[in-house]
């Protein structure tokens, strides 16, 4: 959160009457229909930080139906609202210095990012970059110097970031580095010097090195896109660099690198099955504490005896569920914590290391009883082709694993993935009876340079028979009843609805469309000018539209309507700079000349998603009343 606001269990057992970890009961349990709007509802307080100085709690609070950041003083029962959003909640916050915050918005959803700053006593609120139609990013928070940021805009270009530092009194800019045409990002070192930078043509990128911001930026190393060499932080002489690398390897691995050389030198730290990225450290002492990465859950290998010695005491505290440090004061003697389960979204605690006091802050939604939540359990399965695909199945509690309704949801990105732990989509769809099943198709991140690589070209393709491969899995082991299976998703998700309703017309009874796109023409026609550096590089992930267009044609739903057999809930975002509203109005209109069965939900204040508390009521009471005509909440209609 703090340095940048834009825009992470092996194979289950199956013996007796167990599947995948679910048992199946003679008698079934009966839960409570939870009301759809504690799922979705914002919650008591989130977003927790505390000031540098320890003295200090702000968090996010709900204020007319948005969430505001609110400030509180450690011991004290008095909060102060400080930010007054009426029309959308607070996209993100953090301290710069002891008592002022800075925060960020954008409208309708546009992603065009303002920042503000606000005094911790609720004075001097005022917008730092009013500019309309500029996107800001962070760069460094600055953390030695209260008085600035380092953020950049796209104000000169709108496709090109330039890099300021920005006054947060007065809002005076003070050009740093102007983007030269192909610069995608930058980095600090931890005097907050600006020394690195990132420059891509879409397909070969590489990394610029100064020694100091007197000097002038050089390449010192240039890969193809598929290699993944990442700066995470320069070392702390800030002479050489920490980077997660898959350079000659499949795997990302942690390395030192050498700048004189530009070459991976020691390596800290790499995982046989999975790519590592999450390096830790303590900034106050100055050395590495551990790595953190997922596998079907996150786990953390701890350098450092302090900081895992804290991790032992944190969870010895709160036993059964996941314990992570959120924050922590400069000193480091003032920790936030963050407790949750694939059941709860957990608590917030703040814990004084120097008087061992240990104080629960805020339950965040404490109106949803675990005991009624169901289990998300990790499960994998094999493609047709034979890669592994893992992912995570949730059973309604109380149901009998087999002959269930079943709502398939892949996920955005696509090159992202599914982690474990709380989704209020997954417990209000079990929750209606809904077995659910999420899966790591390939190309999704995490498990290599290689299962990565395999999704190129592949939309609609092999990255769509992992999900119906999936589907069928579910279909063998007799937990899916096959007439009543529905797809869901968002972003690629969607997208993966669409091809699964049109390119499997019989696999599935419903779908669900959440900001997908429908024609992967015009997805790549209606790029937000800032992506266009990554142009050349989509062209190879997903095709170019001259030289690959039999394929792009063959993998865009829009063009197969004709093959769609059931209905379609389509919902999407008039300000959505990501996908257009044209991808779902094309469809739309198309299904409607087919005389198909739809259903159209779109909100003129919302994005790529719906962030506003009564949008999202209004999706998920569309999506509940549609799912239970088309595959009901328990095998029948």
């Amino acid at each position: 959160m703090k340095k940048e606001l834009n825009a992470l269990i092996v194979a289950i057992i199956i013996g007796g009457l167990i599947y995948y970890g679910f048992s199946l009961r003679d008698q079934e349990q009966t839960v409570p229909l939870i009301p759809m709007e504690d799922f979705f509802r914002n919650p008591t307080m989130s977003g927790f930080q505390i000031s540098p100085d320890g003295t200090k709690l702000a968090f996010k609070q709900p204020w007319e139906d948005r969430m505001n950041v609110h400030v509180q003083e450690i011991g004290s029962d008095v909060i102060t609202r400080v930010t007054h959003s009426t029309e959308r909640d607070i996209a993100g916050y953090f301290w710069v210095g002891n008592d002022r915050l800075v925060y960020i918005n954008d409208q309708g959803g546009d992603e065009n990012w303002k920042i503000y700053a606000v005094n911790a006593n609720n004075t001097d609120d005022k917008v730092l970059t009013p500019f309309d139609e500029v996107q800001t990013r962070f760069v460094d928070d600055l953390e030695e110097d209260p008085e600035h940021v380092l953020v950049s805009l796209n104000q000169r270009d709108p496709r090109l970031h330039d890099v300021y530092r920005l006054d947060v009194n007065s809002g005076d800019l003070e050009l740093v580095a102007e983007n030269p045409g192909n610069i995608s990002g930058w980095m600090t070192d931890h005097d907050g010097k600006l020394r690195i930078a990132f420059t891509t043509d879409g397909v070969n990128e590489s990394i610029l090195y100064r020694e100091s911001e007197d000097d002038t930026f050089q390449v010192i190393v240039t890969t193809d896109f598929r290699e993944s060499l990442s700066p995470l932080f320069f070392t702390f002489d800030n002479k050489d660099l920490y980077v997660a690398s898959n350079r000659g390897r499949d795997k990302t691995a942690i390395f030192e690198f050498d700048l004189p050389t530009a070459t991976e030198g020691n390596l800290i730290f790499e995982h046989p099955d999975v790519d590592v990225y999450g390096l830790m450290y303590s900034k106050k002492r100055k050395v590495l504490t551990g790595v953190r990465y997922t596998e079907a859950k996150t786990s953390y290998v701890f350098f450092d005896d302090e900081r895992g010695d804290l991790q032992n005491e944190l969870e010895k505290r709160l036993p059964d569920v996941e314990v992570r440090v959120s924050d922590l004061s400069k000193d480091e003697t003032k920790v936030l914590v963050r407790s949750f389960s694939d059941k709860t979204r957990g608590k917030y605690y703040f814990y004084d290391r120097t008087t061992d006091e240990f104080l629960e802050l805020a339950d965040i939604s404490p109106w949803l009883n675990e005991e009624y939540m169901a289990s998300i359990k990790p499960i994998d399965y094999t493609s047709r082709d034979g890669l592994t695909i893992h992912g995570y199945l949730t059973l309604p509690v109380g149901k009998r694993a087999n002959d269930l309704s079943v709502v398939v949801n892949p996920h955005g990105g696509p090159w992202s993935r599914n982690h474990w732990g709380f989704n209020p989509e997954t417990q209000f769809l079990a929750n209606r009876g809904y077995a659910v099943l999420q899966m790591n198709f390939r190309g999704s991140t995490g498990y290599g340079r290689e299962f990565w690589e395999s999704s190129f070209k592949e939309w609609g393709r092999a990255m769509q028979d992992d999900i119906t491969d999936g589907v069928q899995w579910l279909i063998d082991e007799g937990i899916a009843n096959p007439d009543y299976i529905a797809i869901y998703g968002g972003s690629y998700g969607g997208y993966a609805t669409l091809a699964g309703v049109t390119f499997t017309p019989d696999l599935y009874a419903c779908g669900v469309d959440f900001v997908g796109p429908s024609n992967i023409f015009t997805l790549l026609e209606s790029f937000p000018p800032y992506w266009e550096l990554y142009r050349e590089m989509f062209y190879e992930m997903v095709g170019h539209p001259e030289e690959d267009k039999e394929l792009l044609e063959a993998a865009s739903p829009l063009f197969h309507v004709d093959n769609i057999k059931v209905p379609l809930l389509i919902a999407q975002g008039a300000n959505d700079p990501r996908v257009k509203q044209a991808e779902a109005d094309q469809i739309v209109a198309a299904l409607e000349e087919k005389g198909i069965e739809y259903e159209y939900l779109l909100k003129e204040n919302e994005g790529h998603g719906f962030r506003n508390e009564e949008n999202r009521f209004d999706f998920y009471r569309a999506m509940e009343e549609f799912l239970q005509t088309h595959i009901g909440g328990d095998g029948k209609l």
